[in-house]
C-alpha cells in the first residue's frame, strides 16, 4: 500500500514553493477543495482574458492567482495571529476565502462580465452554496464555515479585519494580481515590496480593523501608484479596449443570429448567449436564468471554439469579427479625451459616414467606449495608519495618496485599421 500524501507543493513564479500540509486540517480541507472541477475549471479561465493580444505573456489563469492570494492571506494571517491569539480560530475562514474568491469568474473573465452581464462574485457565493461537493466539503468541516466565508465576501463577518485581509483597498487579492499581472505582462509597473507590506500590517483590538503601522506607509504609497500606473497602462490599454470592444460586438451579432435560428452553438453557448434553444412550435421562446450546470461548462476553451467556428459564417459581418479576434487583425482605438461631447459624436458620425462609403456596417465597426481608472477612495473604511496619536487614514497623511484620489476617465474612438488614414489625413 502506498504511503499516504501529506503534503502538495504547486511551483508558482512569484511566491516559490506553495506547500499545504494535509496534517493541518485547514489545509487538507484547501486541498481538496482545489481538487474539486468548479475550483479546477479556473485553470482554463486567463486572468486577463483577452488581454494577451497586447502583451503576449499575459496568458496566466484564475487558477494561479488564487493560489497566490491564498498564500499571501496565510502568510498575513500567521504573522497576526501569532501576535493576536484570539484570531486563531478565524483561519480557515480566511484562507478558503482567500482561495475561492475567484471562482465565480467566467470566460474572459472581467471582459466577460461586461460581454454577458455577469457578476463574479454573484456567481461565487452560488457555486460555493450550490455546488454538491464544495458544499459537502466545507460543511462537514464546519457547519458554520460557508457562512462566515460569505460574510467575509459581503464584508458584514463582525471582525472587519477578516474581510480586508480578501477585499479591501489593502487586500491580498489586490497584491497578488498587481505582481503577477505585471509578471507575465512583462511591464515592471507591478512590483512590489511585499515583505515590507505584510510586516507592516497589524490587527486593531479595538476596532478590530487591519491597519498599517507608520514604517510601513511608504511601502503601502508604493503599492498604491502601482496600482494607478498598472490601470493606466496595462488594465485600460487602448489595444486591451478595441479588442474587448470587437469580441463584444461579435457577441451580440452571434445573438441575433441565434435568435433567428441561423446560428449552430452548443447548448453551453444557447444559453450563455441568453437565449433558450429555440422550441420547434413556439419559436418566441423568452429569455431564460443561466443555471449553474451551464455556466460552469462554459471557459476560455468553449468560446474561442465557437469565435473559430463563426469566422466561417454565412454572414459576413459575424465571420469578419470573429476573424479579426482569432488572428489578432484587432481594431484600433484613438484617445479622443481631449475634445468635448460634441465634436467627439460628430468624429463618431464622421466615421460612420466614411465606413458605410467602403462597405462596413458602423454599428459593428466604430464606436465610443469610456475607460476609467479608479483612484483611491475610502472603499470599505481605506487603509488606516497606526500612528502616535491613533489610527489616521493614509489621505491625511500622504500628499502622494491624496494626488490619486481622483479617478482618470478617457474616451476612445473604435475603428478598423481600413480608415487609419481617412483619420490621420481629417
Amino acid at each position: 500500500m502506498k504511503p499516504s500524501v501529506t503534503r502538495r507543493i504547486y511551483h508558482d513564479p512569484l511566491h516559490g514553493a506553495i506547500l499545504l500540509d494535509s496534517r493541518d486540517p485547514t489545509e487538507h480541507l484547501l486541498i481538496q477543495l482545489i481538487d474539486t472541477p468548479a475550483f479546477q475549471r479556473l485553470r482554463r479561465i486567463r486572468q486577463l482574458g483577452p488581454a494577451s493580444l497586447t502583451f503576449h505573456g499575459a496568458e496566466a489563469s484564475r487558477f494561479t492567482h488564487s493560489l497566490g492570494v491564498m498564500t499571501i492571506a496565510r502568510r498575513a494571517f500567521d504573522r497576526l495571529s501569532q501576535l493576536h491569539p484570539v484570531l486563531i480560530p478565524y483561519r480557515p475562514v480566511v484562507l478558503c476565502a482567500a482561495l475561492l474568491h475567484d471562482i465565480g469568474h467566467g470566460p474572459f473573465s472581467h471582459t466577460g462580465e461586461e460581454l454577458f452581464g455577469i457578476h463574479h462574485e454573484t456567481w461565487t457565493r452560488r457555486i460555493l452554496r450550490e455546488t454538491v461537493v464544495i458544499r459537502q466539503l466545507i460543511d462537514g468541516f464546519d457547519p458554520e464555515l460557508l457562512d462566515q466565508i460569505e460574510q467575509v465576501y459581503l464584508k458584514q463577518h463582525p471582525i472587519p479585519a477578516l474581510w480586508q485581509l480578501v477585499t479591501s483597498q489593502l487586500d491580498c487579492d489586490r497584491l497578488d494580481y498587481l505582481m503577477r499581472d505585471s509578471y507575465f505582462t512583462g511591464t515592471s509597473y507591478g512590483r512590489l515590496d511585499l515583505d515590507r507590506i505584510l510586516m507592516s500590517m497589524e490587527y486593531d483590538p479595538i476596532t478590530q480593523q487591519l491597519v498599517v503601522v507608520q514604517k510601513g506607509m511608504t511601502a503601502v504609497e508604493h503599492y498604491l501608484i502601482v496600482r494607478s500606473f498598472m490601470y493606466t497602462q496595462v488594465y485600460n490599454h487602448a489595444k486591451n479596449l478595441a479588442a474587448s470592444w470587437g469580441l463584444e460586438r461579435a457577441f451580440q451579432r452571434a445573438r441575433e443570429h441565434l435568435a433567428t435560428g441561423e446560428l449552430w452553438a452548443d447548448e453551453v453557448i444557447k444559453a450563455w448567449l441568453g437565449i433558450k434553444a429555440l422550441d420547434p412550435i413556439d419559436s418566441t421562446s423568452p429569455h431564460q436564468p443561466l443555471s449553474l450546470h451551464h455556466y460552469l461548462a462554459a471557459d476560455d476553451g468553449v468560446m474561442y471554439y465557437h469565435l473559430q467556428r463563426w469566422q466561417y459564417h454565412s454572414d459576413p459581418i459575424l465571420a469578419d469579427l470573429c476573424r479579426r479576434f482569432i488572428h489578432r487583425d484587432l481594431l484600433k482605438a484613438m484617445d479622443l479625451s481631449h475634445y468635448g461631447s460634441n465634436s467627439q459624436k460628430e468624429m463618431l458620425q464622421r466615421v460612420f459616414q466614411r465606413l458605410e462609403d467602403i462597405g462596413l456596417a458602423p454599428s459593428y465597426y466604430a464606436g465610443l467606449r469610456i475607460s476609467v481608472s479608479s483612484g483611491y477612495t475610502l472603499y470599505q473604511r481605506g487603509i488606516n495608519i497606526l500612528t502616535e496619536k491613533g489610527l489616521q487614514e493614509i489621505t491625511d497623511l500622504s500628499p502622494l495618496v491624496q494626488a490619486l484620489v481622483q479617478p482618470l476617465q478617457k474616451t476612445w474612438l473604435i475603428y478598423p485599421r481600413e480608415i487609419e488614414n481617412y483619420l490621420e489625413n481629417g
